[in-house]
């Protein structure tokens, strides 16, 4: 697996910098027009809590972009995380009979 050494940004942070500020918005207007609470956006805002699909498609609405962007860019962070925070999976090796990247998933 590639490593990257940096975490990757969390979505509440972009949409704190490249959205909030430069709109002008705040928590609670833009809780409002996503239909969120200002508690839960909040949350995501201060990264303790993830992009949702629903949320994700909440977000391409609102900024105009695809719910694709913010789920990818949720996912990275998560991926990375994981890798960094947890090591138990590195003792996992390919079952016997499968090569590297011949899995059933690789093929779809």
């Amino acid at each position: 697996m590639k490593t990257r050494t940096r975490k990757p940004t969390h979505p509440g942070a972009i949409i704190r910098h490249d959205y909030l500020e430069p709109l002008g918005l705040s928590v609670t207007a833009l809780a409002a027009h996503l239909g969120v609470s200002r508690k839960h956006l909040s949350q995501v805002l201060n990264e303790k809590a993830g992009v949702t699909s629903g949320m994700a498609l909440r977000l391409s609405r609102a900024f105009n972009t695809t719910p694709d962007l913010w789920l990818n860019l949720q996912r990275k962070r998560d991926l990375w995380e994981a890798e960094h925070e947890a090591s138990d999976w590195r003792k996992i090796s390919p079952l016997p009979g499968l090569g590297e990247g011949e899995g059933k998933a690789a093929m779809a």
